[in-house]
């Protein structure tokens, strides 16, 4: 990185270099006055160029790079205005000239210096803040990782103590049992959702038939709908192929399904579409018949820990909304209070879109 940068720098120089010599081979007569004569409008145009490469020079090396390129122009056009006597030099016109010189490079290179300072607190900023940020986040989700295993903890503590007991009976035994690997499960499925979340999986794109999909995880889901008297709805459009994740897609949609079929009341409907209104594009639908949502918790759905249900890690749809747009799609939410919730995922046809 360093010698790029000083491979860099080399460039600059020989850039500027090379267009100082350029104006003052105008200045000298060498490349206009062949052409045109010694004309008044020649010499000019070189005043006026010069103004090119100081300029350049501050905003590029700051004031201490614009001064020195304009003591250099200084120094070398001092020969044309002391020793020229083929025609008369306007004396007090070029000091003149010399002394604007040096005006724009402080301007120039003080204005790129205030301008590099306003940037560089700026960037500070929006890094502290950043910073902040992730300290934030990284606070609640330890708060919400803790909260979720303490309870299932002290299950297990109680569970296991109870069966330490000599005086416990077998039958209840066998129950603590039951009770101490239910928690432990618990605690592995947060500590996994955890995982997901905090670090993500490398996506595998490769064709996959999303209609194949939302029809398996339909027929997965209906079971558990069932218990409930939930109707699933299905309105799926065949032989939709898209480029994606297959497990990733897989644990979107299955989590989609089975958080329409909870927020849903006994004995309601639950519709599933899968629609291609654009050529690039398909969208999956889930529609469930609770509650719905204000707009204030709408926005919320998407923070990791945030849930509105008695039990769960508040993980599921951060993971969701993470690996949508891990596939450059979109998840998108539809709700009022008393009106039920859509939640409705956006996939590109094509991973480069």
């Amino acid at each position: 990185m360093g010698s790029l940068l000083i491979k860099d720098r080399r460039l600059k120089v020989l850039f500027l270099a090379a267009f100082v010599a350029l104006t003052l081979a105008i200045h000298y007569g060498f490349v206009l006055e062949p052409l045109f004569g010694h004309a008044k409008w020649v010499h000019s145009i070189h005043g006026r160029f010069c103004y090119i490469p100081i300029a350049i020079s501050a905003i590029w090396f700051g004031v201490t790079g614009g001064l020195l390129t304009a003591l250099s122009i200084s120094i070398l056009v001092l020969p044309y205005i002391f020793l020229q006597t083929h025609h008369a030099v306007n004396l007090s016109g070029e000091i003149v000239e010399i002394v604007f010189y040096f005006a724009i490079a402080l301007l120039t290179g003080a204005l790129t210096s205030r301008e590099l300072k306003i940037r560089r607190k700026k960037e500070i900023m929006e890094l502290q803040l950043e910073r902040a940020k992730r300290l934030s986040s990284m606070g609640q989700m330890a708060a919400g990782v803790a909260h979720e295993i303490k309870n299932p903890l002290a299950s297990i503590k109680g569970a296991v103590e109870i069966l330490a007991d000599s005086s416990t009976a077998e039958i209840d035994k066998l129950e603590f049992s039951d009770i101490a690997i239910k928690e432990i499960k618990r605690v592995d499925g947060t500590v996994r959702d955890f995982l997901s979340f905090a670090r993500p999986k490398e996506m595998r794109f490769e064709s996959l038939d999303v209609s194949d999909t939302v029809k398996s995880i339909v027929r997965q889901v209906e079971s558990q709908a069932s218990k409930r008297g939930i109707r699933i709805t299905a309105e799926v459009e065949d032989n939709l192929t898209i480029e994606a994740d297959r497990e990733g897609v897989h644990q979107v949609l299955l989590n989609l399904a089975l958080n329409a079929i909870e927020a849903s009341t006994d004995s309601s409907e639950v519709v599933v579409t899968l629609s291609s209104p654009y050529a690039d594009s398909i969208e999956i639908s889930f529609s469930d018949s609770g509650e719905g949502m204000t707009a204030e918790e709408a926005e919320k759905i998407f923070e990791p820990f945030y849930t509105t249900k008695s039990s769960g890690t508040g993980l599921g749809l951060a993971v969701s909304k993470s690996i949508v747009d891990a596939h450059r799609g979109s998840i998108n939410v539809i709700s009022k209070p008393g009106e039920g919730t859509e939640l409705l995922v956006t996939l590109p046809v094509r991973k480069d879109r």
